[in-house]
């Protein structure tokens, strides 16, 4: 059966076509610049169009009813989806109400459901959630130390991002290690422009640095990470901003690039430090430090880790930066915990779950 991923960012389309049930790739591709001036897609509906027309045209289908099935990443699921879901009017709904709380990415999400549900009008349609693998946190890890009110009427609290990574990953060290994934302890990190760990026991989220929205935990590319809320009210006050400019500032202006003043890619960060520029020296070890703080943090409530694991295009791809991390750890914990680097994949994660769906799915109505 034919499987296809759909994986919309705010200005973009990442598709993949894998064939199962070996898990074959057949055919990807990336569409950009979604919205934007001179661009000829003006949406994510003309986006999925794309997507089909270059599917044909490049003759890796002839026809939408090749689609068995299509796997959605979503953004958001909050606590309503503990595991991908068949997609239906309910889940439409339900993905609506979270857009409230990540206001870029639900909202296309859905236009790529509903482009696909208009073209591939046959085809199982799942929607696979970021959230979904953190929804095994203890209430003692997700709640926050705020009156409980605000919890029960507007949901804050600890959810957690990139679990679809966090869960191929964890896949990947099982296979790795050659032991079951449900008697390990993994450390994994998805270091890219997001950045995130997860403390992975027996196979299951049981931390992780993300909070209520991407942009708690470690230093990212254009994200603060933590930081004292009392310094950004007293910020806010000194300098007159709003809500959302504030906002801007500490998603989009803040990190490696705030702190640097020169970029958020680390490539271009350690060309500025061979150069002499202090500012990027200090990006760097701040970025460096609050990983190696978070990966001691896990460390310990897990009581040892099987595996540290990295990936993300500066985990995968930085090695000077990762031995860093290994040489300093090292020191701390077991020599027998081992450092593996591992490449992501996140659609195929999503189309494995996908499959697994529609199997289920055909078991029922036989």
């Amino acid at each position: 059966m034919k499987i296809l991923t759909i994986n919309c960012g705010s200005s973009s389309i990442k598709y993949k076509l894998y064939s199962f049930p070996k898990g074959e790739l057949i055919g990807k591709g990336l569409i950009e610049r979604i919205g934007e001036k001179g661009s000829s897609i003006a949406n994510h509906t003309q986006g999925i169009e794309e997507v089909f027309k270059t599917l044909i045209e490049s003759k890796t289908i002839r026809g939408a009813e090749e689609i068995t099935a299509v796997g959605h990443r979503v953004v958001h699921g909050g606590e309503a989806f503990r595991q991908p879901h068949l997609i239906d009017n309910k889940v439409i709904k339900k993905i609506e109400e979270y857009a409230e709380l990540a206001p870029l990415h639900n909202p296309v999400n859905l236009e790529g459901i509903r482009g696909c549900m208009k073209i591939f009008k046959k085809s199982v349609q799942v929607a696979v959630f970021d959230t979904a693998f953190h929804a095994t946190l203890p209430d003692y890890a997700y709640l926050y130390a705020l009156p409980l009110k605000y919890y029960k009427k507007y949901g804050v609290r600890r959810y957690g991002f990139h679990g679809t990574s966090h869960q191929f990953i964890a896949k990947r060290a099982s296979q790795i290690l050659k032991k079951p994934l449900s008697k390990l302890k993994l450390i994994t990190c998805h270091l890219g422009n997001g950045c995130s760990i997860t403390a992975v026991k027996n196979g299951r989220s049981i931390d992780t640095s993300m909070g209520f929205t991407p942009l708690e935990g470690l230093i990212m590319g254009t994200r603060s990470g933590d930081v004292d809320c009392a310094a950004i009210l007293y910020i806010m006050e000194r300098e007159k901003l709003s809500p959302s400019q504030m906002d801007k500032i500490l998603n989009k202006e803040s990190g490696l690039l705030g702190v640097s003043g020169v970029s958020n890619d680390v490539r271009l960060i350690k060309e500025e430090i061979k150069k002499g520029n202090k500012f990027a020296k200090l990006a760097l070890d701040m970025f460096i430090y609050r990983i190696e703080k978070y990966i001691g943090s896990y460390w310990f409530i897990l009581e040892g880790a099987d595996a540290i694991c990295f990936t993300g295009g500066i985990g995968e791809h930085n090695p000077d930066v990762i031995n860093r991390i290994k040489k300093d750890i090292r020191k701390v914990i077991s020599k027998n915990t081992k450092v593996l680097v591992i490449s992501t994949d996140e659609e195929l994660m999503i189309a494995s779950l996908t499959y697994q769906i529609v199997k289920r799915r055909r078991r029922k109505i036989k």
